[in-house]
């Protein structure tokens, strides 16, 4: 897959089946709609290309409410690697962009940037200034500038409801990761550096910890004790884990710092400063405040002990793409 920064190097295409929009978390739903793009491409001898943004337009349009991503520009490009299309090209969203009518849009970026002669977007897609292009404009002026628009069904799960970015944010943020596994066609990741800690779990718990600070701007979690997939650094390998996403409640009052504390089942070896990622599988506790270090140190025996056995019922997924077993959506 080639990845553009921009629409400079996209000048030798010469047709693409295009689909826009911002894909974060790169789920079910998207990966069905890339899906269509690419059979049509594929089809019509043309290259298959996902339209995509540095940042969620939000940050731009409305700053005070972006909502928490599931995956940051990265990640997000790793996932879209895995689906097939031939180009990703990154646009940066900004004042500008954000004040583009939809019809500049049109002209500018799809068909003389881009070369569209297919367009596939979900059935519910917005663009333009205000938010004013919808997928009846967007064939209104497809016919005029000889390109044809698919509007494509949302996706849904086998119960019927929607597949969304923001209803797998909901369930991230109620803690409810195996759900949300189950829209996203894998587990939801979080990576950063692992950082000192208080070294309280070593040497008063027996138990040692990864730390990780909650990586900004992405959805982290509930409070409470998960079994997670962690994948070392440099793909180094994956190992099982028991994970608290807290802030501590037995040592330390509100508004003390939030940790991700991982305990490595198996692992022994130093990893500060070293890139830790965290792919959370279930939940199986909130997070409590104990009486003493002893009540402490027993529960978390018993969250270990239950983390090995329900991870035991998994292979180790690929790195970040994995999918959980029953990861099923369609349009």
């Amino acid at each position: 897959m080639e990845v553009l920064r921009g629409l400079e190097g996209a000048a030798g295409l010469s047709g693409s089946v295009v689909t826009v929009g911002t894909y974060d978390g790169v789920h079910l739903g998207h990966r069905a709609l890339i899906g269509e793009a690419r059979r049509r491409a594929s089809e019509a001898g043309l290259a298959s290309v996902v339209l995509t943004f540095d940042r969620h337009p939000a940050a731009v349009l409305r700053p005070d409410r972006v909502p928490p991503l599931l995956t940051d520009l990265e990640d997000k490009l790793a996932l879209l690697a895995t689906t097939g299309v031939d180009l990703v090209v990154v646009l940066p969203f900004d004042e500008q962009r954000a004040n583009e009518s939809a019809e500049e849009f049109v002209s500018e970026v799809l068909v003389r940037g881009l070369r569209a002669r297919q367009v596939v977007v979900g059935e519910n897609f917005r663009f333009g200034h205000g938010r004013k292009g919808d997928v009846a404009l967007l064939r209104e002026l497809g016919a005029v500038e000889g390109f044809e628009v698919v509007g494509w069904p949302l996706a849904t799960d086998p119960s019927g409801q929607p597949v969304s970015s923001t209803r797998v944010r909901a369930l991230v943020h109620e803690g409810r990761v195996a759900e949300a596994a189950a829209l996203l066609g894998r587990y939801h990741r979080l990576a950063g550096p692992v950082v000192p800690g208080d070294r309280r779990g070593g040497q008063a718990l027996g138990m040692p910890t990864a730390n990780l600070l909650p990586p900004a701007g992405l959805a982290v979690p509930a409070d409470g004790v998960y079994a997670c997939w962690a994948d070392l650094p440099e793909g180094a390998g994956c190992f099982p884990a028991v994970v608290s996403v807290g802030d501590r409640p037995t040592f330390y009052g509100p508004g003390a710092t939030r940790l991700l504390e991982a305990h490595l089942l198996g692992f022994a070896g130093d990893l500060y400063g070293q890139r830790l990622g965290l792919r959370f599988v279930e939940r199986h506790r909130p997070q409590e405040r104990f009486a003493d270090t002893a009540a402490l140190r027993q529960a978390m025996v018993e969250d270990a002990r239950w983390a090995a056995e329900r991870l035991a019922e998994d292979a180790p997924p690929d790195p970040l793409v994995g999918s959980p077993p029953g990861a099923t959506a369609g349009p």
